[in-house]
């Protein structure tokens, strides 16, 4: 979860998960998106990938990426847990 939220909390890496909302991109055509080096972009993919949150596709000599919606769903159990019951409070 520690991995998820730090990642989650970087606005470039918000702006490629909701990109990749869309359906699965290659590595370039996310990179197209942004004013920033490839290398830059890779970073934020690498750590994407590492919180889980992206799927990694390799065909022929191409990267593709996708979200993983199953730890989106996740985050929102947890977040719901969280607040508890909102009628046992009142």
């Amino acid at each position: 979860m520690t991995e998820t939220l730090k990642a989650i909390s970087d606005p470039v890496r918000r702006s490629i998960l909701e990109l990749l909302k869309e359906g699965r991109m290659s590595a370039g055509d996310i990179a197209q998106k942004f004013d920033l080096t490839n290398a830059t972009v890779s970073y934020h993919l690498s750590q994407l990938k590492k919180a889980d949150l992206i799927i990694v596709h390799k065909e022929k000599n191409f990267i593709y990426y996708e979200l993983n919606l199953s730890v989106f769903e996740e985050i929102l159990v947890w977040i719901h847990q969280l607040g508890g019951n909102v009628n046992e409070k009142n």
